[in-house]
């Protein structure tokens, strides 16, 4: 059994979810309404002008007919200036009486002044019309009867008055009333047809621009590009991702564009044609390097959409997708199995490491010898930091549960905080170029020192790898938030990040570089969060060799030590 296109949307049913628009406000029915009311000034007009004719050339000297048809006339001119287009419903209420009845009676007026000389039954169809489409099916038989009795008791009180002395007036009143009969059943039947038809397309409509409104939602929150060119390369639309693909500013994405606008363009271009010439779908990895933005590599698949109408020409949809994100999904499904194994290494490092952390400690008891000591002092240094290494591997990984002892760990901000930035700047040869800024205040934070450590260093490993080589290229500061909250910033002076690193700078194994894991970041926030800290990215601008430059910021936040902070989530 075929199902219907409107009956099942992705909003369940149109009919039962949505109200049927009301006759009266679909412009359909207002155009009927106008004219059957054109109808009616015109026949008005006609029967004035005749009759007034007919009174003028003497030809008729009945004043009652001129009269009659002028009233009839002046009803039709107030009944389309007062009267509202609405449905006469499907009974005999006052609105019939006053459309379909003013004209039933009118016409039996002029028929019965007028005599045999004209003949007016045709004119009945009119009101039997306008019950038929704007009314019911039993409003428009019930007008045919009416029409019909009326019409054959004017010739029995035309037989019973001696004027009418043959039966075929009988068979033409009969005749008349069973066409209007028919009129009524065949207007009514069509109308009713028609009014199905046009409540079906308002739901079809309906749920079209639902489905549509949908579709444009999908497409503008999608990650990745999506374009639509046509031949002459003139883009008619283009959602968020794609216009941040091809560098265009804020100003820009409420405009149609060109690719011939930018040189930089040329590749899509060239295979947005290619695509067209040949009609079929293209592949390909493109580069476009926009001024001060950098390179800007993508992939660019296109597929043709088929042409509205005769003789259009076919409008070519353009994906896009940064391949950095194609990389970094790579890196993620190859690195994901390798960090499961590196879990599973570490669980099983722990014990041989317990065994020799415990055999060092029984050797440590029976040396004498100083450098015998000294060696087994670098043997258990070096196995307490593989201890907190495999830990550390195991908190990230999510499977040591975490402690939610009340005796958190704590460190001196300051201090720590300057001994990392000595030791950093000593191992880096980077003592020109990194800057910090003395902080007086000694309070002490919830962190573990060596956590604490990590974060900072992976911040200036960052930092130096995008930053200038002027002295102060890389700062380093402390300051108070609240009352309960301090901060430690690392600034450099590196160039802005381009929107598709920054929208996933905290992600694992998303890098800008393909030779790094994109680890860095990720583990710096999952420290953070471990000790109810944050770390947020901004641009701000620092004084660097007595000028103001706008550089890159990693800001993390810090729960003073007498605060009380929120515990992490297992």
């Amino acid at each position: 059994m075929a199902t219907n296109p409107i009956d099942h949307t992705w909003f369940g049913t149109p009919a039962a979810n949505v109200a049927p628009p009301k006759p009266e406000d679909s412009p359909e029915f207002v155009r009927l309404w106008h004219a059957f009311m054109a109808s009616r000034l015109a026949l008005g007009l006609t029967l004035v002008v005749l009759q007034g004719a007919l009174y003028a050339t003497g030809t008729g000297y009945n004043f009652e007919l001129v009269s009659v048809s002028a009233g009839y006339f002046a009803i039709t001119i107030v009944t389309r200036l007062i009267a509202k287009p609405r449905p006469l419903g499907g009974s005999f209420n006052r609105r019939w009486v006053g459309l379909v009845g003013a004209d039933v009676l009118a016409i039996l007026v002029l028929q019965h002044l007028q005599g045999n000389n004209i003949n007016y039954t045709p004119l009945f169809a009119l009101p039997i019309l306008l019950a038929s489409v704007l009314g019911s099916l039993r409003l428009a038989l019930g007008t045919a009867a009416g029409v019909t009795v009326l019409l054959l008791s004017g010739t029995a009180l035309g037989y019973l008055g001696a004027q009418i002395d043959t039966p075929a007036y009988y068979v033409q009143a009969a005749l008349s009333g069973v066409g209007y009969f028919a009129i009524a059943l065949l207007a009514s039947q069509l109308s009713t047809r028609l009014a199905s038809e046009g409540q079906r397309a308002h739901l079809s409509q309906l749920a079209a621009r639902i489905q549509q409104q949908v579709n444009e939602l999908v497409i503008e929150s999608l990650p990745d590009g999506v374009m639509i060119v046509d031949d002459k390369g003139t883009v008619r639309g283009a959602n968020p991702a794609a216009r941040q693909l091809l560098g265009l500013s804020s100003a820009q994405t409420a405009h149609l564009f060109n690719l011939k606008d930018n040189p930089a363009w040329q590749p899509l271009l060239n295979i947005t044609r290619i695509s067209i010439g040949t009609g079929r779908p293209q592949e390909a990895d493109v580069t476009i390097r926009n001024a001060n933005q950098g390179e800007q590599r993508m992939r660019a698949r296109t597929r043709l959409a088929a042409p509205q109408d005769m003789g259009a020409a076919s409008l070519c949809v353009l994906f896009l997708q940064d391949q950095r994100e194609l990389e970094a999904r790579m890196r993620t499904e190859k690195l994901a199995s390798m960090g499961r194994m590196s879990t599973a290494v570490a669980h099983e490092i722990r014990n041989p490491l317990a065994a020799i952390a415990q055999a060092n400690a029984l050797l440590e008891e029976d040396l004498t010898d100083p450098h015998h000591q000294r060696l087994t002092q670098m043997v258990g240094h070096n196995a307490k930091r593989l201890e907190k290494i495999v830990d550390d591997i195991l908190n990230v990984a999510r499977i040591s549960p975490l402690s939610t002892s009340p005796m958190a760990p704590t460190v001196r901000l300051s201090a720590n905080v300057e001994q990392v930035c000595q030791d950093w700047a000593t191992q880096n040869a980077c003592s020109s170029r990194l800057h910090w800024t003395p902080w007086p205040q000694r309070q002490s934070v919830h962190f573990d020192d060596e956590h604490l450590r990590r974060v900072l260093v992976n911040l200036l490993d960052n930092a130096a790898r995008y930053a200038t080589q002027r002295p102060e290229a890389i700062q380093v500061r402390c300051a108070v938030v609240d009352e309960q909250q301090v901060s430690v910033s690392v600034w450099s002076d590196g160039a802005p990040m381009e929107q598709t690193v920054e929208r996933h700078l905290f992600e694992p194994f998303f890098s800008s570089e393909s030779r790094s894991s994109g680890l860095g970041l990720y583990i710096c926030r999952e420290l953070c969060d471990r000790h109810g800290a944050s770390i947020t990215y901004q641009r701000s601008a620092r004084s660097v060799d007595s000028m103001v430059v706008e550089g890159n910021e990693f800001v993390i936040t810090l729960h003073l030590a007498q605060a009380q902070i929120p515990l992490p989530l297992a």
